[in-house]
């Protein structure tokens, strides 16, 4: 079983989350943030894992900490999950258009972190939430998940659709390198580990 929880305490947040890599989509999410909440319950719709979120944040001074620990949370959780990743694909790659927006997200579930950003907000925020805080969450996620992660935005006029497709491309691209391939023996890597 592909599943892990991952609880973090810290003097600005706490946060737990658990993960299901073979689920069905199923999503329950409250950080206090309602956008992000949003981001998560299409992360896990479009990738099918189930993912479930409780997270409370010193919010009154912005939502900073919050955001990024959630990204750290969940990605934790999402490494835990994954083991010692024998039998993935390890590559993933989707291109998501949203109405006038169009985003590509490529990763390698290699356990070498990297974050490629090359996405720009036309405005500042979206709803409540800044939208530089946006990149702060996918370097979270990457690094504690052990993702090398390329989110290129092409264009695009919309700020909530952009984000949007940042995270649908993820979450896509995450469902493809996450399966289990029957004709893979050990880890898809000729070092022999992940």
């Amino acid at each position: 079983m592909r599943q892990a929880s991952v609880e973090r305490k810290t003097k600005e947040t706490t946060i737990t989350a658990t993960v299901d890599l073979d689920g069905t989509g199923r999503y329950d999410v409250a950080t206090g943030i309602g956008f992000l909440d949003h981001m998560l319950e299409q992360l896990a719709k479009h990738s099918l894992m189930d993912i479930t979120v409780r997270a409370k944040g010193d919010l009154h001074i912005d939502f900073h900490h919050t955001n990024e620990d959630t990204g750290i949370v969940v990605g934790q959780a999402v490494a835990k999950a994954l083991g010692d990743r024998q039998k993935i694909r390890r590559y993933g790659a989707s291109t998501i258009p949203f109405d006038e927006t169009l985003t590509r997200v490529i990763v390698d579930v290699s356990n070498r972190p990297y974050l490629v950003w090359k996405v720009k907000f036309p405005q500042p925020k979206v709803g409540e939430m800044d939208t530089e805080l946006f990149k702060e969450w996918f370097q979270a996620f990457a690094q504690a998940a052990g993702i090398t992660l390329h989110i290129v935005n092409e264009y695009g006029d919309n700020s909530h659709h952009i984000a949007e497709s940042c995270f649908k491309g993820l979450a896509r691209s995450l469902r493809e390198a996450f399966q289990v391939d029957a004709r893979e023996q050990g880890v898809p890597s000729t070092k022999g580990v992940l």
